[in-house]
């Protein structure tokens, strides 16, 4: 689960600078990024099943464009296409909680809420600042962004194996 989320924030970060620079490897870059939604599925899949896995792939999914199509309005200088994507990512984060809260009983649901909230303002954040060019604060921000992802994969990680024990 930790490899997953370190991936996750590594993959998208990367997406941020090809985005933010018009880089040639965007492409490339984005459909690695896009690879993290079925991974994170198939982590889930040997306690939850196929389906449950597929839900979750979909969701990350939706959550990684989501955020791809943020910066690109941000870069655009398109503040109500920006709000707009904002507006759905953070819907998408509810629907992500409430998934993982309904498959799990013992998932922590308003702390890891409270954590994706910070984890979406943070990844806006270091977008921003490395449209501004402040490339100092936007790492600064991703060692922050690293550190509570790793954190989110272990309560993932600690509510599956309080719910199967039997199994990891």
């Amino acid at each position: 689960m930790r490899l997953l989320w370190e991936q996750h924030v590594a993959w998208t970060r990367m997406a941020i600078t090809s985005l933010v620079f018009g880089l040639p490897d965007t492409d490339a870059v984005l459909a690695r990024l896009l690879q993290n939604a079925p991974d994170m599925g198939n982590a889930l899949k040997p306690f939850y099943g196929e389906s449950i896995a597929n839900a979750y792939s979909n969701l990350i999914k939706e959550h990684l464009v989501i955020a791809a199509d943020l910066v690109k309005a941000a870069k655009a200088g398109d503040t109500n296409a920006a709000a707009a994507a904002e507006k759905k990512w953070y819907a998408n984060a509810d629907q992500i909680v409430e998934f993982l809260a309904r498959i799990n009983p013992y998932f922590p649901k308003d702390e890891f809420r409270k954590m994706f909230y910070d984890h979406l303002a943070l990844t806006k954040a270091e977008a921003v600042a490395m449209l501004n060019k402040d490339y100092n604060t936007s790492i600064q921000l991703y060692d922050r962004i690293e550190r509570e992802a790793l954190m989110m994969a272990d309560m993932i990680r600690n509510a599956i194996l309080i719910q199967f024990p039997q199994r990891v």
